[in-house]
């Protein structure tokens, strides 16, 4: 099993380079496209400006989205996760589009800062191959300042202030609003789960 992670400026790369090779896979840490959808697997990282990445992306959306929808499994982290989405309140801008919603910024109150950063509780919706072995109230690592309300692609939520979208799943395209390489013992689950999905050819 072979696992893009798609250079676009994102911080954290090599930390979760490190957690796909703990599980066996080899991980492909690239900034050309056509190199990362040649892989089994496509992660899209998380850590940076929504309107950077995108920037570096936008010229390849075609290509990306034509191999998603050819079954592609990708897996979008924080960040990345966001970019799967139709659009982001963040630098008012359009996204790939695979998964249906929008991204919204998180409202700052007090005692509720924003960024939301540090651990919180994982709430399981519907079931999943993505979190088997993951139990409801697991605790997982999040950095973020933006979030997509829950949806029918949710597999599981947070609460801050207000509920949304932590994982999710809509056909082969998953995501999660918190990190999995920063996330214990539960991230390694997840990112394990994901990989051992049925390869890409």
């Amino acid at each position: 099993m072979r696992a893009s992670i798609v250079d676009y400026g994102a911080g954290n790369l090599y930390s979760l380079a490190r957690a796909v090779t703990a599980t066996g896979a080899e991980p492909v840490v690239t900034s050309d496209i056509a190199t990362a959808l040649k892989c089994n697997a496509l992660i899209l990282p998380g850590v940076g400006a929504f309107g950077s990445a995108m920037k570096v992306l936008e010229p390849h959306a075609p290509q990306i989205r034509a191999a998603l929808h050819d079954g592609l499994p990708c897996l979008g982290i924080c960040l990345g996760m966001q970019l799967l989405y139709e659009a982001s309140a963040e630098d008012d801008a359009s996204c790939l589009g695979v998964v249906p919603g929008r991204v919204e910024r998180l409202v700052s109150v007090p005692g509720r800062p924003v960024p939301h950063m540090g651990w919180n509780q994982l709430r399981l919706g519907r079931g999943s191959e993505l979190l088997a072995g993951i139990a409801d109230g697991e605790h997982v690592y999040f950095v973020h300042g933006f979030a997509a309300t829950p949806g029918s692609s949710a597999l599981a939520t947070c609460d801050y202030g207000v509920e949304f979208a932590a994982v999710i799943q809509h056909r082969n395209f998953y995501g999660t609003q918190f990190h999995p390489e920063r996330s214990a013992s539960a991230g390694r689950r997840l990112l394990a789960n994901f990989l051992a999905l049925p390869a890409w050819s």
